[in-house]
């Protein structure tokens, strides 16, 4: 199969020297491109900035902003069978981007934030018979907003991981997750490393069956 994975946060300027970011550290996303090109499946990575090396074996595209992503998904989805949105992608974006750094002056400043691109919602409508896996990291109420988001997103699966727990989510090597299937699947994964973790999830993948139909080039 032709896998698209994406990982890592994305910066959002505030001036050339300040972004909005988040504390993702990439790891599950390429964990998961490593584990598919070692089963010989042809992928390419698209990732924000981290500080891990290139898998084997993976084509990589480095972007930085969510428009940057939004852009790099355009271009590579009509290539892949999947897509595996594991990027925690900045949901805000300041209004307008300082063109000198900010200086500091000693009294508050308001920051005014916009929303940042949907990227599957983007995408959504290209998808045919694509297979759309994607990750919801969230700190309360897990579960009801994953199957939430499984539904409004036109995703196949969706991973739900509690970011809030010291062992599991961002930044460390550990996790532990809900699998939500369109199908009304569900399973359960107790806490493993997140290379076990991505293992897992490509066996979901190279059995499944997408649940729509019609693939084509967008």
């Amino acid at each position: 199969m032709n896998i698209l994975v994406t990982a890592g946060p994305t910066r959002e300027a505030i001036d050339p020297v300040r972004f909005i970011a988040n504390r993702s550290s990439g790891k599950m996303g390429y964990f998961t491109a490593a584990a598919a090109a070692a089963r010989g499946h042809k992928v390419r990575l698209v990732s924000g900035p981290v500080c891990l090396p290139a898998p084997d074996g993976v084509t990589m595209t480095q972007v930085v902003s969510a428009d940057d992503m939004l852009r790099a998904v355009r271009t590579h989805l009509s290539w892949c069978d999947v897509l595996i949105m594991a990027a925690a992608v900045a949901d805000w974006r300041p209004a307008d981007v300082a063109s000198a750094k900010i200086k500091k002056t000693g009294r508050s400043m308001m920051l005014e934030l916009v929303p940042t691109p949907d990227i599957l919602r983007d995408i959504a409508p290209y998808k045919q018979q694509r297979l759309f896996v994607g990750f919801a990291a969230e700190t309360s109420t897990v579960v009801a907003y994953a199957a939430a988001k499984l539904a409004a997103k036109n995703l196949d699966y969706i991973v739900a991981n509690d970011v809030s727990q010291p062992d599991a989510g961002f930044e460390v090597d550990t996790n532990r997750a809900v699998l939500l299937g369109a199908d009304g699947s569900r399973e359960e994964w107790q806490l493993m490393s997140k290379r076990d973790m991505a293992e897992r999830l490509l066996d979901v993948i190279e059995t499944a069956t997408p649940q729509t139909g019609g693939r084509g080039n967008c």
